[in-house]
């Protein structure tokens, strides 16, 4: 009896040690496949690269591809929760699948970093946004820089081609808000899908609106066709693009025809740019030695630099929410996760610095924005 009680002791012992120190489960949506693979393929490369141990605990990653496709990130996420029992969803790459997702981790409480830049994925802070946030700047914060070099330029004429989806229409929200601040006048909005092969029709339209400039609000290669089109009809004024595009497989697949073009880009992009007095500098110098180390020089994009960040976000974030709570209990420990990436201050990353409030589940500001040209195959940092 006396040797049953001790092994029943050990046992129990045991395994109150091993749930005390349970993994922890990060579940990760991206866009592998699909319309924007170019973002969820370095996306992927870069969470490879996170710490497999961050305060003691063993980290474990668990992906899912979503194809590009909301109602697969929805699925995807709802196995994340139910099956895999995560603590935290990273992702995914797109403004539709990530506001699809919304209501899956809010409704389950699971906390959510999203890679999209969507402004309505995280604000207004309410209701199933209260367990979401994001890393990129958000197409407000970008739409401001954009039109403000568009105001330096002193364009009174704009034209607008975009996404007909959540992505495009976010950006025309906020690059129409901008305008009408600034004096700029919309003189043409065209919109086109993802897997459109052509929109000759939408730039013979912008054409015959004679803008000064034109923005086109897309995200990685697709975001070509208009730019390249534009140029076949013989437009020739300026053509801005969107931080969706940077990264080197739009540079490749547009080549010379993106010679020129203007938008704006994480810091991290043009770590090696940055003025040495940049509050950014050494974190995103952080970023771009690690990723250059892992996959060789001039690979540097917006979206690896957004999932770099969502894993500084959990290395400041994970320390706090042990306090509270264990991975053992999971209900206790997502809250404890959620509280603690809200509650982060001046967390420097890729993309900027971050402070995080009840009221801004996104916390960049305008030092998270390089403006930047393409020339010759590379971003030249804007003075």
């Amino acid at each position: 009896m006396k040797y049953s009680r001790i092994i029943l002791a050990a046992a129990i012992s045991l395994a109150a040690t091993s749930a005390a120190w349970a993994d922890i489960k990060v579940g990760v949506v991206l866009s592998e496949t699909g319309p924007a693979a170019s973002l969820g393929i370095p996306e992927k490369k870069t969470v490879e690269l996170f710490p497999k141990d961050i305060a003691g605990q063993k980290m474990d990653y668990v992906f899912m591809n979503d194809g590009s496709d909301p109602t697969s990130a929805v699925k995807a996420a709802k196995k994340l929760i139910d099956e895999d029992k995560v603590d935290v969803i990273i992702g995914s790459s797109i403004t539709p699948n990530s506001l699809a997702m919304v209501d899956v981790v809010g409704g389950a409480k699971v906390p959510n970093i999203s890679l999209a830049a969507g402004r309505n994925i995280v604000f207004p802070v309410e209701g199933n946004r209260l367990w979401v946030f994001n890393t990129p700047q958000t197409t407000g914060l970008m739409a401001r820089a954009v039109v403000k070099n568009m105001a330096q330029n002193k364009f009174k004429t704009v034209a607008y081609i975009g996404f007909d989806d959540a992505y495009g229409q976010d950006w025309y929200n906020n690059f129409a808000k901008e305008c009408e601040a600034a004096g700029i006048k919309i003189v043409a909005n065209e919109s086109y899908n993802r897997t459109a092969t052509s929109v000759t029709g939408q730039a013979l339209h912008i054409l015959t609106a004679k803008p000064q400039a034109v923005l086109i609000g897309a995200s990685g290669t697709p975001a070509v066709l208009p730019e390249r089109t534009l140029k076949q009809v013989g437009y020739k004024g300026q053509i801005y693009q969107t931080h969706g595009v940077a990264n080197p497989d739009f540079l490749r697949v547009c080549g010379s025809d993106c010679n020129g073009t203007i938008l704006p880009v994480s810091p991290g992009v043009v770590a090696a740019q940055l003025p040495p007095d940049s509050p950014i500098k050494q974190s995103a110098m952080r970023y771009a030695d690690a990723y250059d180390k892992a996959y060789g020089k001039n690979q540097l994009s917006q979206f690896s630099a957004n999932a770099w960040d969502a894993g500084t976000l959990l290395e400041h974030a994970i320390p706090v929410a042990l306090k509270k709570a264990q991975p053992s209990d999971v209900v206790a420990f997502r809250a404890a996760l959620r509280d603690a990436i809200e509650g982060l201050k001046n967390v420097a990353g890729a993309d900027g610095i971050y402070n995080m409030s009840p009221t801004d589940h996104n916390g960049l500001d305008d030092r998270a924005v390089a403006m930047v040209r393409i020339e010759n195959g590379a971003w030249k940092m804007l003075k």
